[in-house]
């Protein structure tokens, strides 16, 4: 009992990183695409304020998800970081060289400098979600046994691939969606239209890539396929698409209001359904949720601590978001990101 609670949690903290942290790296992915120093000052000049005051926090949710994963599932910890240190170590890599950018590239004056830092920071915004994803895809595939090696097989196949570029997919239209919200914030209409533009299509490859990825886990990860179009699995695969549904119509809106509540629904979804789908395996077929937890006490005082810590950091979290997402850490008006935009 208390080791399905434990792995309940684990697959929250995973899909509240997705959507905390998807943000950002999405926020970046848009920044990648931005095009030249003067096309792109604008709404890069957006995304260095509208992530400012929150992204490092978003961090918290992915310690959350390594404390958890070593001290509740050690046996799944141990098999996922020997099969998977590759992707894993490239994302950690980006995680580094991501933040690095980001806070580096906004002090400097020189703008072959700030050319450099942000392509960084863009470039790991993009990379490190997708082999985070492909990591996760070698997990729901059933790549990651105790005698499986940490081979290119392990991440590189086609239920890896496709949860990789799902995941940068996913980041793209929460980074979108959060954007043109700041936009109508900010009073800069101009990009409420051009972020909104991108979320539409970010939609749209996230609903392609999933239909793709339905087709190929039923011949290469067959358990979570079925977990996925049966049971639990099928009704958040539902509330996911319906969600998309939403999420496209209030886009459509002129005020916008609810969609980066409907994005996160997307996403968060998703995560969901692929852990009611692999049900009752951390990796199919191969580690129930059983096999794999620790020792019986180190799971109650495991959910003692977990306890404490969403009665005490999940809170101040929120509030931070809220803060953030409704202006009130740092007034910022369509003049400042002219007068920014120009000073770039």
């Amino acid at each position: 009992m208390i080791a399905g609670v434990i792995a309940a949690v684990l697959l929250l903290a995973i899909a509240a990183y997705a959507c905390g942290g998807g943000t950002d790296y999405g926020a970046g992915f848009w920044d990648l695409t931005a095009g030249g120093a003067e096309r792109g000052k604008r709404p890069r000049w957006l995304i260095d304020h509208a992530m400012e005051p929150v992204w490092e926090v978003n961090n918290v949710w992915l310690i959350f998800v390594l404390v958890i994963m070593w001290t509740g599932f050690p046996v799944l910890f141990q098999r996922v970081f020997t099969t998977m240190w590759l992707p894993l170590a490239l994302a950690a890599v980006g995680i580094v060289l991501r933040g690095a950018g980001f806070a580096l590239r906004r002090p400097l004056r020189r703008l072959a400098g700030r050319r450099l830092y942000g392509a960084v920071f863009a470039v790991s915004s993009l990379l490190t979600p997708f082999f985070l994803g492909a990591a996760a895809g070698g997990v729901a595939s059933g790549r990651v046994t105790a005698t499986a090696t940490a081979s290119t097989d392990a991440w590189a196949n086609p239920t890896s691939l496709l949860f990789g570029l799902l995941a940068v997919a996913a980041t793209a239209t929460l980074g979108a969606v959060f954007l043109a919200a700041d936009a109508r914030r900010f009073a800069a209409p101009d990009l409420d239209r051009h972020f909104r533009r991108r979320a539409f299509g970010a939609l749209a490859a996230v609903a392609v890539l999933a239909v793709v990825t339905l087709f190929v886990t039923h011949g290469d990860a067959h358990h979570v396929w079925h977990g996925l179009t049966h049971g639990a699995g099928l009704v958040f695969v539902i509330v996911a698409a319906l969600a998309t549904l939403v999420t496209v119509w209030l886009l459509t809106r002129p005020s916008g209001a609810w969609s980066r509540v409907t994005a996160v629904g997307v996403v968060a979804s998703s995560i969901i359904a692929w852990g009611m789908a692999q049900r009752p395996y951390l990796v199919p077929t191969s580690l129930t949720v059983a096999e794999g937890a620790g020792a019986p006490a180190t799971l109650r005082w495991l959910g003692l601590v977990t306890l404490v810590a969403v009665v005490l950091v999940v809170p101040a979290v929120v509030f931070l978001y809220w803060l953030d997402t409704h202006g009130e850490l740092e007034g910022l008006t369509d003049a400042d990101l002219r007068r920014g935009g120009d000073e770039a």
